[in-house]
């Protein structure tokens, strides 16, 4: 099932409208059952693994947190069956702002989201030599491990 650009932008404001309304029912009608959403490598909770789990972790954020989410930019790429978004998301009982990315797969026999890549906009934490999302395979992936040109600084 090849998805239009219109289509992947429809189902990701559904989603986030289901995120906004706490409808976990209409979350995880977005996603295969087995969707994985990513978080940077860090985060308290590891990915999201689940269509359930993660509609329940972002009803429970707007219980707790007072969450609201907007879509703030949107790029899709039909042959690859990909999307990426820029959001903000208010946590309004902590008086918190934060800005993201993330990349969304969608599943080609169903059309529904595969995967989640959540990246936010942060500084390198001290004392981590690699900022990256946690328990995501990027071995696996083909992504590079190494530089593919090793410098060296001058005067060594």
């Amino acid at each position: 099932m090849t998805m239009t650009r219109a289509q992947m932008h429809a189902l990701i404001t559904r989603y986030f409208d289901g995120c906004n309304e706490a409808d976990e029912a209409k979350m995880a009608a977005c996603f295969v059952p087995e969707a994985v959403h990513y978080f940077p490598d860090g985060m308290p909770t590891g990915p999201f693994i689940s269509s359930g789990t993660i509609a329940a972790r972002w009803a429970e954020a707007v219980a707790n947190l007072g969450s609201y989410w907007t879509v703030d930019n949107f790029c899709g790429d039909e042959t690859a069956g990909t999307a990426v978004i820029e959001w903000t998301h208010f946590k309004q009982y902590q008086d918190v702002i934060l800005r993201g990315d993330e990349w969304y797969r969608f599943d080609p026999d169903t059309g529904l989201i595969a995967e989640i890549r959540a990246y936010y906009a942060a500084p390198q934490p001290a004392g981590k030599p690699a900022v990256q999302l946690g328990g995501f395979d990027y071995a696996g992936r083909g992504y590079p491990l190494s530089p593919p040109l090793v410098r060296t600084p001058p005067g060594r």
